[in-house]
């Protein structure tokens, strides 16, 4: 009878030995899955932010492009009046009241549209380019679209997020800066990159 008594009892604490060791199994797998969410959530997060850096980071390259070019067609426009108008002054001042007349000077600035240039009667076809006042600070009419066809931003193609505007400012009578403002929308974000420029009347 003793001996019954005791094998019954072991049998007992052997089946609480196995409950027991089922139980702490399941909680380590719960662990390890808790663990392996965490961990991947936390990779996810990474990934996304890193992909949103990487086109954050194209865009500010686009517009940088875009702001540059926005100076480079004001300069183009200053050398055409200086070098083939009368004489060097009068060409400036030409290019000045070109910048006056479409509102450039102004706080809300112009946009440019350089799409039909080469098209555009001679001579001094660069003096023709089309410059219109933005009608505000944000100047909406000035977006910009890309043209797949010829990889090139104007104002043909599908409707980009970039907006460029040019703010001119007479500094002196021989000195205006050109500024070149090119923003767009990423995300729940509003972003802007500004280029600046001193030209001057270099044609005595």
């Amino acid at each position: 009878m003793k001996n019954y008594f005791l094998q019954k009892n072991k049998s007992i604490k052997s089946r609480k030995a196995s409950n027991t060791a089922r139980g702490f199994t399941l909680v380590e797998t719960l662990v390890a899955i808790s663990i392996f969410t965490v961990s991947l959530l936390g990779m996810m997060t990474i990934l996304s932010g890193s992909i949103s850096n990487t086109f954050y980071a194209k865009q500010k390259i686009v517009a940088s492009y875009l702001a540059q070019e926005g100076i480079e067609y004001i300069r183009n426009m200053r050398d055409t009046y200086v070098l083939y108008s009368a004489d060097g002054q009068t060409g400036w001042n030409s290019f000045n009241d070109n910048l006056s007349t479409h509102s450039c000077m102004t706080e809300n600035g112009c946009f440019l549209n350089a799409d039909n240039l080469f098209s555009l009667p001679t001579p001094m076809p660069m003096t023709k380019v089309t410059l219109t006042a933005c009608s505000s600070s944000t100047c909406p009419s000035g977006i910009l679209s890309y043209d797949s066809t010829t990889g090139k931003y104007g104002f043909t193609g599908t409707v980009s997020t970039f907006t460029r505007k040019i703010v001119v400012n007479i500094v002196s009578s021989e000195e205006t800066r050109i500024s070149s403002t090119v923003s767009w929308a990423q995300g729940s974000g509003n972003y802007s990159i500004v280029f600046s420029e001193s030209l001057f009347n270099w044609v005595e």
